[in-house]
């Protein structure tokens, strides 16, 4: 099977990630309708950001925001072919020395990650029956004035306060939504 999709915006605009192989079910990369509306709201807030792409995929998101002017993107992969690819692509970018993948599974993977972030994008996969537990994790890893972006089915409605964290705003583009969540003050 191959999925293919092109950067929408940025240093990158055009170029093409690849996904190949025996990708796993349920694989559905990002729409381009999608990440450009999520990069329109977030503005200058990636330029020098630090991003972790949790259920990276082939990576869509992060080389996004790298395409946008982040400074480092983390790759958090479990499949170890869209890992492979992950790695192939910022090789072919030029920018390998700004990625870093980690081949593993959630929510194990974060106990391996160093340092905060400025963005964290979690995609897991539709049917996951537990994310909440994951997004409760998330809290430490972001620096101050950090955004969760959780994308998501559009029928399921996004917890509102999970630890930590604060539900900005939800946007709706077809089957998928996405919310935007701030780290809380009262954390």
């Amino acid at each position: 099977m191959v999925a293919t999709a092109r950067i929408t915006g940025g240093e990158f605009t055009g170029r093409v990630v690849h996904a190949t192989g025996a990708l796993p079910q349920g694989f559905r990369p990002t729409s381009g309708r999608l990440r450009e509306a999520l990069f329109n709201i977030l503005g200058p807030s990636v330029e020098d950001a630090r991003v972790l792409d949790l259920f990276a995929g082939c990576g869509l998101i992060g080389f996004e925001a790298l395409s946008r002017g982040a400074s480092i993107a983390t790759f958090v992969e479990s499949s170890r072919s869209l890992a492979e690819m992950i790695t192939k692509t910022a090789r072919e970018f030029g920018i390998g020395d700004r990625v870093t993948v980690v081949h593993s599974s959630l929510p194990g993977a974060l106990r391996k990650l160093r340092g905060r972030f400025d963005l964290v994008y979690i995609d897991p996969p539709y049917a996951l029956p537990d994310v909440e537990s994951t997004l409760a994790t998330l809290f430490p890893l972001l620096a101050p004035g950090g955004r969760v972006v959780y994308e998501h089915s559009s029928r399921y409605n996004p917890p509102q306060r999970p630890p930590g964290l604060e539900l900005e705003q939800r946007r709706i583009y077809g089957d998928s939504a996405i919310a935007l969540y701030c780290g809380s003050e009262s954390e």
